[in-house]
């Protein structure tokens, strides 16, 4: 299967196409990057809360081990101190919260700044690239009076104007050479050469 035209200007246009592409899609990956990093700063504030948290309870749980050694009444003085080093527990897991709630819209925010704008160029983009690939791949099970036919039927008023007089009526008296004309100018309209790798072979005129 052909990938791209045999003729320059038409190959120059896929070529274009498919370096606009792959230029727009990093495009899109890069900013997602940038985007991903900068909303992961705002998550710096959940790590402080985490760290304070933390900080606290293993304080808290140090106080109160010391407290329970305290002979008698060492189990009610560390109630307290039990109480505040699961506070710092909640602190802690309301920073690791937080962090994960950044994480979570930092992912969605740089997956959707690349999935939209490049699924709507992949949208334009797909459909083009593959009807003329199953185009080009389909002329070489036409013959050169399919072809001939086709550009009757489709080709554009000023380029059939372009053949010479009479190649109309020539073409309905099956000459070869109006035959040629039309069909390699449906060819030339996909960007293929007559007797090309996915052109008709020029055999067919003898």
């Amino acid at each position: 299967m052909l990938l791209y035209a045999e003729r320059p200007a038409l190959r120059s246009r896929q070529l274009a196409a498919d370096v606009g592409l792959l230029a727009w899609a990093a495009l899109w990956v890069w900013l997602a990057r940038v985007v991903h990093r900068a909303v992961l700063v705002l998550a710096e504030p959940g790590v402080a809360v985490e760290d304070l948290g933390r900080s606290i309870s293993d304080t808290m749980g140090d106080a109160a081990g010391v407290a329970e050694d305290v002979p008698l009444v060492g189990d009610d003085l560390a109630v307290p101190f039990q109480a505040l080093g699961d506070s710092g527990s909640g602190v802690a897991g309301a920073g690791q919260g937080l962090q994960d709630a950044v994480a979570t819209l930092a992912l969605v925010l740089a997956v959707a700044l690349v999935v939209v704008p490049v699924g709507w160029a992949l949208v334009r983009w797909l459909p083009w690239r593959l009807g003329w690939a199953r185009q080009a791949a389909a002329t070489t099970r036409l013959d050169l009076e399919l072809l001939a036919a086709r550009a009757v039927a489709t080709a554009p008023l000023t380029a059939l104007a372009a053949l010479p007089a009479g190649t109309g009526a020539a073409w309905r008296d099956r000459d070869p050479a109006a035959t040629q004309a039309l069909a390699e100018l449906e060819l030339r309209r996909l960007g293929l050469r007559l007797g090309s790798e996915a052109g008709v072979d020029r055999a067919q005129l003898r």
